[in-house]
């Protein structure tokens, strides 16, 4: 929308380069141009103001396939006025001159235009094509129909509106059919998935069985290698007892032959300690035979003597005195008394 500003009765209208702006005066046209700038009197000008930018129209309608399926259709439809003049003179354009705004709804007219003429066609496609291929080839077979349709279509030439480009968004069926259409592409979904689990769940398994063989392959291992440690621990033992038993043996037979040689040798030296003692003896005897028996009596006075606790006195009798000095051969009671 042009700029429009007040000064003293005057207008002054500064308008954008994407508008092209036509001013009349008493029927006469002053101005035609893109970006124009300049003063009028609101009283004698009558303006209209042209948009020449790309301009996108969204739209959204209903159709019906072949197997009669309700179906929408949401396309991009995107013009531009290349003919200023002329579509000023199909449709109104014209602002007013004191806000600059439009007094009618020109774009919205453009809009029913392009809108009708593109349904057209796609009705025209979609009616002659089921569900199934419109979902999968309807797009590109609506669009290239509906541009067609629109460069050929005389209205749009005839009013200055060239069209750029159509786009097809989508076409959609109803809620219910969009999941009944789904459910194949689920289930074979939802069956390739459990597929992948089972297929999981099996190499799990085998992987599980494989973990489970190995441990017990290592165990049955490691219970060979317990037999042949108890084995030869068994075999240890019984040639350590061996060894042993055989050590005792020996031992047994040296201490044998040792008590043996010391019992001879105790046996020879009581034997020559006994001759010994038996010569010792009977020259004792031999010697106490050849000697007088009062000399026996008296060492064994005397021996009897040594045996006897200390004595620091004894007091005897005349007769006990007379009567053993006579049994020491003494009668006299001389010397030696």
């Amino acid at each position: 929308m042009a700029d429009i500003t007040r000064r003293l009765g005057w207008r002054h209208l500064r308008s954008a380069p994407t508008a092209h702006i036509r001013h009349h005066k008493r029927g006469r046209l002053v101005h035609d141009g893109r970006g124009l700038s300049f003063w009028y009197r609101s009283l004698s000008a009558a303006l209209s103001e042209v948009p020449v930018d790309d301009r996108e129209l969204a739209m959204a309608f209903h159709a019906r396939t072949a197997d009669f399926q309700d179906v929408t259709v949401q396309a991009t439809v995107t013009y531009r006025i290349s003919d200023p003049a002329q579509a000023a003179e199909r449709l109104d354009f014209s602002v007013d001159p004191d806000t600059g705004s439009w007094r009618g709804a020109p774009l919205e007219q453009i809009a029913t235009l392009l809108t009708e003429t593109a349904q057209q066609h796609t009705l025209d496609v979609l009616a002659r094509i089921p569900l199934a291929d419109a979902l999968v080839d309807g797009v590109a077979s609506v669009r290239q129909r509906a541009a067609d349709g629109l460069a050929a279509e005389p209205r749009l030439p005839a009013t200055g509106i060239e069209v750029v480009a159509v786009r097809v968004v989508a076409i959609r069926p109803e809620a219910e059919v969009e999941r009944a259409l789904r459910t194949p592409a689920r289930e074979q979904i939802q069956q390739e998935a459990d597929r992948a689990t089972y297929e999981r769940r099996a190499v799990a398994v085998e992987r599980e069985r494989a973990i489970a063989e190995n441990e017990l392959a290592s165990q049955i291992e490691l219970a060979r290698r317990e037999e042949q440690l108890v084995n030869q621990r068994g075999i240890n033992t019984r040639r350590e007892a061996e060894e042993q038993a055989a050590a005792d043996s020996v031992r047994t037979e040296a201490e044998a032959a040792r008590k043996v040689r010391l019992a001879r040798a105790e046996a020879e030296a009581a034997r020559e300690t006994g001759a010994a003692r038996a010569d010792a003896q009977a020259a004792w005897l031999r010697v106490h035979g050849e000697t007088h028996p009062d000399t026996l009596h008296a060492l064994a006075a005397t021996r009897l003597a040594e045996n006897l606790p200390r004595i620091e006195s004894v007091t005897l009798s005349p007769d006990v005195l007379t009567s053993l000095l006579t049994r020491l051969g003494r009668p006299d009671g001389g010397a030696g008394a």
